[in-house]
């Protein structure tokens, strides 16, 4: 069955790093609590100048930790079930669960304190699934064989490789997936040449690693690929950056085998650059291309293989493409467009290649995943809104939807009272007009209210239309006005706007967040002289960025595993991620980009930090190592600035584990109690 899974455009590099502690900044782990009106830190928590947390804290916002909703992962090959991902009650991860029915019982397939991702069900019988799983937030991913009996799950791939499940060759038997060598012999890596490698193996292989067969090793980390349904295929995407893709064609039996061919630029094209994503139709003779060649926006085409001819099909849709699926006799489509960060639903008669009317039952809200499922009519989809958290429904052919799952919602909230998410725009320093989400507080908070904005990872993110959960209670209870900017460089609004933040480009989309800060002037219910920036990832680093460049319009920031100094991050990064990064960032290996980026790093510019800043790190994080965290800590204190800085040794790029984040959601109550509540 052929789907796009939903943003499989922007595929991630991921990978682990071995870290050092920067010299003169000496973690502590905090003392335990003895008072029974303060809350104890979870055991793996490290904390500095971050105060002890009053138990009633914890209890005022203990319901709005409990929403708890349901991710469609898979069908059953045959029947009418499915595999869901869900947080259990009381429960510190989520895993993987088995749904027969609609609203019926939802019952474990995975277990274990790690979370468990990516489910797969073997696609001839469904006897077993496959999962993947990382350790302690390392993303260093595994893949396993889990039968459906409760019986411990087998390990299929290296420990010292990433590993990347692609699917399935159904009548070989055998899952394809992808393998990077983890390099552990220095902080960032070594190796300057990066292979990703294809394997296929038969998942109950007595023994799955000696067993395996390499299908192909291409050089770089952005290889991803889609099976073909007789299995002797492969079309491979090449991710070169964010506005830049390749697609490949590869044989898997045959004198061809193990050569892939470049489909899509043609070799021979001088084309600009345009990101191709491609996945194969069941009929085998067509891929379902996702592309942003023809325009500003990535639309859906079709490829013959035959002619390489390449028709359109969405063109009419003014927005990015984020996923879709194809239905099981190959006659409808459905795709899900990104329109200003809400997931909408199309539907398409592929006999004609025209947009269709959606039926009249398709619920409500912002769409997560859609899924067709490969033998009966019956199309699975999630859809969330800021009311409530992701819930599956299920489509049948007579165009009626029928809710498969309840999230879990606390005793004595009502998430029908929360306000709706508006959009808002602005114009930024030159001009240029920049838009956002907005969460407004309950209307009984009079007066004009403080405001947090918060800015997405990515670089190419988006912020986008859904539940808040946490941060829902910083709103109705706290009264707390929601900003999610989507700067230049975010995604969903056009190549052109995703290149803007690019090289030298850097510090412009900082600029449109003081841009933010002169509307948020301007809006009677908004105050100006009580507003926060926080920010994860890329988002860290804005707000960094934003404390040293607007420290006098701000009452504080929170940087999340962010990067604090792009030299340090490039060279600290996991190896295969490097090149991927350099993209975005700049090649700090040119001397002038260097000087570039050594100018703008917070770190380098810290002196002008003069607000609190909060800083919160995972310490087996792949992405931005744990030393970005430290260096501008040790940096920031040492210049006389308050710090608070808390590290959890058991997480990654952000936290997974409840007791975690449920206890840096209470440090944040804390810090913005003593900056913009006080």
């Amino acid at each position: 069955m052929s789907h796009l899974p939903r943003r499989a455009f922007a595929q991630q590099a991921l990978a682990l790093m071995a870290l050092a502690t920067v010299p003169g900044l000496r973690a502590q782990e905090a003392a335990p609590a003895t008072a029974s009106n303060v809350m104890t830190p979870p055991a793996a928590m490290f904390l500095q100048g971050v105060p002890a947390i009053p138990r009633d804290v914890a209890e005022r916002m203990a319901a709005y930790t409990e929403f708890r909703g349901h991710g469609f992962s898979d069908w059953h090959p045959s029947k009418a079930e499915m595999l869901v991902s869900h947080r259990a009650a009381g429960a510190s991860t989520a895993q993987l669960f088995r749904l027969d029915m609609a609203m019926g019982e939802i019952k474990p397939v995975t277990q274990g304190p790690e979370p468990a991702g990516g489910g797969s069900y073997e696609p001839n019988d469904g006897r077993y699934i496959v999962f993947s799983r990382a350790s302690g937030g390392n993303e260093v991913t595994q893949v396993f064989r889990q039968a459906l009996d409760g019986s411990a799950a087998v390990q299929l791939t290296h420990n010292d490789e990433r590993n990347a499940f692609i699917g399935w060759r159904k009548k070989q038997k055998e899952i394809v997936y992808t393998s990077v060598p983890i390099d552990r012999t220095a902080q960032g890596g070594t190796r300057t040449k990066i292979m990703t490698t294809f394997w296929a193996v038969n998942p109950e292989a007595k023994d799955p690693i000696a067993e395996r067969r390499k299908l192909v090793e291409l050089e770089g980390g952005g290889w991803g690929a889609s099976v073909s349904e007789d299995g002797r295929r492969l079309a491979l995407g090449n991710y070169r950056s964010a506005n830049e893709s390749q697609l490949w064609m590869m044989d898997l039996d045959g004198e061809q085998a193990g050569k892939p061919v470049q489909l899509l630029p043609r070799p021979d094209s001088k084309e600009p650059p345009a990101v191709y994503f491609g996945s194969f139709m069941r009929d085998g003779k067509t891929l379902l291309v996702a592309t942003d060649r023809f325009g500003e926006f990535r639309e859906l085409a079709l490829l013959d293989l035959a002619t390489q001819a390449l028709k359109p099909l969405t063109r009419h849709i003014p927005w990015d493409i984020s996923g879709g699926s194809v239905s099981a006799d190959n006659k409808t489509l459905v795709v899900q467009a990104n329109a200003d960060g809400r997931d909408e639903l199309h539907f398409f008669d592929l006999k004609t290649g025209k947009e269709i009317p959606a039926p009249q039952g398709v619920a409500a809200g912002s769409v997560g995943t859609t899924r067709f499922h490969p033998k009966l009519p019956l199309m699975a989809y999630s859809v969330s809104s800021t009311q409530g958290p992701s819930q599956i429904h299920v489509l049948d052919a007579q165009g009626k939807s029928q809710q498969w799952t309840q999230a879990a919602v606390p005793a004595g909230i009502d998430t029908r009272a929360f306000r709706d998410t508006e959009i808002i725009r602005w114009k930024s320093f030159d001009g240029l007009p920049i838009s956002g989400l907005i969460t407004r507080p309950p209307a009984n908070f009079k007066g004009r209210r403080p405001v947090l904005i918060s800015i997405h990872g990515g670089p190419e993110g988006q912020a986008t239309v859904g539940f808040l959960a946490r941060w829902q209670y910083y709103i109705q209870e706290l009264g707390i006005t929601l900003i999610q900017p989507n700067v230049r460089g975010s995604s969903g609004f056009g190549k052109t706007f995703l290149a803007l933040d690019n090289g030298f480009k850097r510090e412009d989309s900082v600029k449109d967040i003081g841009a933010l800060l002169e509307w948020i002037k301007t809006q009677p219910d908004l105050d100006p002289e009580r507003v926060i920036v926080a920010g994860g990832s890329y988002g860290g680093y804005m707000s960094l960025a934003v404390a040293t460049h607007y420290s006098d319009r701000i009452a504080g920031a929170v940087d999340i595993v962010g990067i604090s100094h792009f030299v340090t991050f490039l060279n600290n990064t996991e190896s295969y991620r490097r090149d991927l990064r350099r993209v975005e960032y700049g090649d700090e290996r040119d001397p002038a980009m260097r000087e570039f980026q050594e100018r703008i790093s917070p770190l380098t510019n810290a002196h002008k930090i003069k607000k609190p800043l909060f800083v919160i790190q995972g310490k087996n994080d792949p992405r931005v190592p744990y030393t970005e965290a430290e260096q501008i800590v040790a940096k920031v204190r040492e210049l006389g600035t308050p710090v608070w800085y808390m590290r959890a040794d058991n997480e990654g790029h952000g936290f997974a584990r409840k007791e975690n984040s449920d206890y840096m959601n209470w440090a944040l109550v804390q810090f913005m109690q003593q900056t913009i509540l006080k």
